[in-house]
C-alpha cells in the first residue's frame, strides 16, 4: 500500500506518542528541524535538543539552532564536541564518519541520561539509504532511533511537510558537515576547515543556495546547482571568487561541471 505524505505524518506521531521523553540530535537542518518540531509538538517538554558546537559545524547553523529552539521554547542543549581529538578522525580514514558518530553519539547518550533521558533519536530518512553512510552503523551501535526512516519519509517529503508547518527550513540547502569536503586520506586541520567554511559563506553571501567548496590539497572544487552556474556565468563574480578563495589560501579553484551532489567524495571508493 503506497501511503501519501500526511499518513506517513501521522504514523511519525504515533510512534512519537510510545515515548515517554526524547532527546533529539539537532543540527537545525532540514531533517532534524522537522523531527524536532513534530516531536515537540507531540511530546511538550518532554523533549530536549542536543547540538554539537564543533569544528565541523558552521557558526550560521548553530545561531539557526539556537534560534529556533528559543522561538519554540525547546530546551537546548549545546555541547563541545572536539572531533579533531577523536583518534584517527584528523587523518580522515573512509571511515571517518563512523569514528565521528559513534564519538559525538557517545557524547550525546551521555547528556540525555544526566536529564534523565533514556531514548535517543537522529535525522535520517529514506533518501540516506542510497549513499555510503558508515555514521549510520554507529548511530545503531548507539542505539539511536530514526523516526524519519520508520514512517518511510524522504527528504522531499520532509520539505513538503515542513512548508505546510511554516518551518524556515523547509527549503534550506542540504548540508553536511564541514568534513565532507575533503577526500579521504587527506588530513584535516583547522586551518583547511576554516577555509572551506570561509569560502562556502562567501559564495552563501553572493546569492548561491545549494554550494560545496570540496578541498584538494591546494584546489577548492565549487559544486553548486543550476542557479549557483548562472550566478558564476558572469566573468566579475568569477575573479571576485577566485581573488578572495586566493586569499583564503587556495592556489587554483574550479567549478565542477557536473555540480552539486550528495557524497560526490565516495565516487572514488571502490564499490
Amino acid at each position: 500500500m503506497v501511503l501519501d505524505i500526511h499518513e506517513k505524518h501521522e504514523i511519525l506521531m504515533q510512534y512519537l506518542r510510545g515515548f515517554d521523553s526524547l532527546a533529539v540530535a539537532f543540527s537545525g537542518g532540514v531533517d532534524s528541524t522537522f523531527l524536532l518540531k513534530t516531536a515537540h509538538s507531540v511530546l511538550g517538554d518532554k523533549v530536549i535538543a542536543l547540538t554539537a558546537r564543533s569544528l565541523f559545524f558552521p557558526e550560521r547553523e548553530l545561531r539557526e539552532a539556537s534560534a529556533f529552539c528559543e522561538q519554540e521554547n525547546i530546551r537546548h542543549i549545546i555541547i563541545d564536541f572536539k572531533e579533531l581529538d577523536v583518534e584517527g578522525i584528523a587523518e580522515n580514514p573512509a571511515n571517518r564518519c563512523y569514528l565521528c558518530k559513534s564519538a559525538l553519539f557517545t557524547q550525546f547518550r551521555a547528556v540525555a541520561n544526566e536529564y534523565g533521558i533514556e531514548l535517543l533519536a537522529e535525522g535520517s530518512h529514506m533518501d540516506d539509504n542510497a549513499d555510503y553512510r558508515p555514521g549510520h552503523l554507529a548511530i545503531e551501535e548507539q542505539g539511536a532511533l530514526s523516526p524519519l526512516r520508520y514512517a518511510k519519509l524522504t527528504k522531499n517529503e520532509i520539505r513538503a511537510l515542513s512548508k505546510e508547518m511554516g518551518l524556515f527550513s523547509w527549503n534550506k540547502q542540504s548540508f553536511a558537515c564541514l568534513s565532507s569536503r575533503f577526500p579521504y586520506g587527506e588530513r584535516i586541520t583547522h586551518e583547511k576547515l576554516s577555509m572551506v567554511d570561509k569560502a562556502e559563506q562567501l559564495l552563501l553571501d553572493m546569492g548561491l543556495c545549494q554550494v560545496r567548496v570540496r578541498h584538494h590539497e591546494g584546489l577548492a572544487r565549487i559544486e553548486t546547482d543550476e542557479h549557483g552556474f548562472s550566478i558564476l556565468a558572469d566573468l566579475n563574480n568569477r575573479e571576485l571568487v577566485h581573488a578572495a578563495f586566493k586569499q583564503l589560501g587556495f592556489s587554483y579553484v574550479a567549478l565542477d561541471l557536473l555540480g552539486y551532489r550528495t557524497g560526490s567524495m565516495n565516487e572514488v571508493l571502490p564499490l
